[in-house]
């Protein structure tokens, strides 16, 4: 059976992703193929991304680089430490 990823899933892995490609950004192209999606389904996620403030666009040249803000640092700090803690009690997010 084929486990999927729930949105939170996919929104940490997209944050996880930018945040490893450092203060240079991470390009579409890279985001799509690194967390594993398709580029409709990217841009709904990115739109949410953008608007919460957690990643920042930035357009140069007709390209679009993502780095992720300080915020979104403490999302994914945050995530991870309640994943881990939902393991503990033998829970799935």
């Amino acid at each position: 059976m084929v486990a999927y990823r729930t949105s939170m899933q996919i929104v940490a892995d997209l944050l996880t992703v930018t945040q490893l490609s450092g203060q240079e950004g991470i390009k579409t192209t890279s985001l799509l193929t690194k967390a594993n999606l398709s580029h409709s389904r990217l841009s709904k996620f990115l739109n949410n991304l953008t608007g919460a403030g957690l990643i920042n666009k930035i357009e140069y040249d007709g390209k679009n680089t993502f780095v992720i803000t300080s915020k979104g640092r403490q999302y994914l700090e945050s995530y991870v430490n309640f994943s881990s803690i939902a393991e503990s009690f033998g829970l799935e997010l």
